[in-house]
């Protein structure tokens, strides 16, 4: 139940303290009242994500479980609206959005927030599985993840994969594209940007090397 409130979410163990959770192990724990205050809600968020409620009735002290049940009704029917509000409240201030499924976008998305602080944007609401990264100083961006259709980039297949498109300089560009592993940019000025395709064969050291080297591309310049 509410499971779909924390889909496609990762929880920020920083943000859930910011928040206003306990930590206890590796559990973080929160309580709220709900229902004018009839009911104390315990939210509970496991090691790997996981996210359950414990629903206690106030006055005489027991667990309230028919919100986990099949029990229909307004009054449980609100129960739940209350539970839902504040399970959404915490999706949406303590969690990023994960989309990627290859392991070298998760790669490339905990690099990044390791090395340079930052997290992808998902910008388009048309097109929820492509996100950007954009220095902080000039907003510039460096980088992208996105999904496509692998025969759009020149692959012999119809399934959709995931890319990373990065800058390059221009003078570069046919040194770069005469790799293993490089296509010209999807949806980019083909001259600065070239893709990726992520989980073909590229080794991670190499693919951490052109995000640096991207990212240090769009810097200020004087």
């Amino acid at each position: 139940m509410f499971e779909e409130i924390f889909k496609r979410k990762k929880l920020i163990p920083e943000k859930l303290i910011a928040y206003g959770f306990q930590r206890s192990g590796v559990v973080f724990k929160l309580t709220r009242d709900i229902g004018d205050d009839e009911f104390s809600l315990k939210v509970l968020i496991g090691e790997n994500g996981t996210v359950d409620t414990e629903l206690v009735e106030k006055e005489s002290g027991e667990p309230y479980i028919l919100y986990k049940t099949d029990a229909s009704g307004p009054y449980v029917g609100g129960i739940r609206a209350a539970i839902e509000k504040v399970l959404t409240d915490i999706a949406d201030a303590c969690s990023q959005t994960v989309v990627f499924k290859t392991e070298q976008a998760r790669m490339a998305i905990q690099f990044v927030h390791d090395f340079y602080g930052d997290e992808p944007e998902f910008l388009w609401t048309r097109f929820p599985d492509n996100a950007v990264w954009r220095r902080k100083d000039n907003k510039k961006w460096y980088g992208a993840i996105l999904t496509v259709l692998g025969k759009k980039i020149g692959l012999d297949t119809d399934e959709v994969v995931e890319i990373i498109d990065l800058r390059m300089n221009p003078g570069e560009a046919k040194e770069v594209l005469a790799r293993e592993h490089y296509y010209p940019g999807w949806h980019m000025n083909k001259k600065t940007w070239y893709t990726i395709v992520l989980d073909s064969g590229l080794s991670n050291e190499e693919l951490r090397t052109r995000i640096v080297e991207s990212h240090t591309l769009v810097g200020k310049t004087k």
